[in-house]
């Protein structure tokens, strides 16, 4: 019900897609900037800790990288031995901090709005419906989120007198219309400046929405390389046994009279 009149997501097509599809190492680390510069400022994260930034299949940051990026939030920890908490800088074992203390305090900083958590985004936001489209294609959740980071749109003229206020109006949005993150505090060309570019180097919307998306998808299922592999193996595992009883079976029976 809650999607209903969304539009179906775009078609993007990212690395990780398909049954031998791999992240693009890269792209998940300017993803990650795109999340912290930006993303991070209202949505939480709070499944994940830095210390994954460095594991196999993921951004691959070196343990050194890990801790300064960690380093650079600020983590609230104790009673010290005051008895108080005190804020530190964050460490590698830290989970995602999240901006605001509370949902109450979220909501209040939004405009009522609760920004959602991001940690499971892609798996829990579907870009296309159907259960052979899905079956087939997947959810859609990174093409999701990158539509609604490049969907916002002016609104038809029969909905604009009736808009919300502090809304914007985005049809790929999957609870109606009417979203409560304005289009100002979302991404604009060149907002973010990646590391592995030039300096005069100006990213586009396109571009951040796609890293960022793909850099979400990895943070839903940081373990989607080795399970392909596994599932791989297995298939060749189960053929070769198919055949091996196949050919054990013509042995047995070959001798057999009918």
């Amino acid at each position: 019900m809650a999607a209903e009149g969304q539009k179906d997501a775009k078609d993007v097509s990212f690395s990780f897609e398909g049954p031998f599809g791999k992240f693009d190492r890269g792209q998940l680390q300017r993803g990650y900037k795109v999340y912290k510069e930006v993303c991070a400022n209202c949505h939480s994260m709070r499944l994940l800790s830095f210390r994954n930034l460095s594991e196999p299949g993921g951004p691959e940051f070196t343990e050194e990288q890990v801790k300064a990026l960690a380093a650079t939030f600020t983590v609230k920890d104790g009673p010290g031995e005051d008895g108080e908490m005190f804020d530190r800088p964050g460490v590698p074992a830290d989970r995602f901090p999240s901006q605001f203390a509370n949902e109450q305090a979220a909501r209040a900083s939004n405009g009522g709005a609760y920004p959602p958590d991001l940690s499971l985004i892609t798996k829990s936001r579907a870009g296309w419906y159907g259960t052979f489209n899905q079956l087939v294609n997947g959810i859609g959740g990174p093409e999701y989120v990158y539509s609604v980071l490049t969907g916002y749109e002016d609104p038809p003229a029969e909905l604009a007198a009736g808009a919300p206020e502090g809304k914007a109006y985005n049809p790929y949005f999957a609870s109606g219309h009417w979203i409560g993150m304005p289009l100002a505090g979302t991404l604009a060309d060149g907002s973010v400046k990646y590391d592995d570019k030039p300096d005069e180097y100006s990213a586009t919307v396109d571009e951040m929405s796609k890293d960022v998306s793909a850099f979400l998808a990895w943070a839903a299922e940081p373990k989607m390389e080795e399970r392909k592999r596994l599932g791989f193996s297995s298939l060749i595992y189960l053929a070769i046994l198919a055949l091996l009883l196949y050919f054990t079976k013509q042995k047995l029976w070959a001798r057999v009279e009918h």
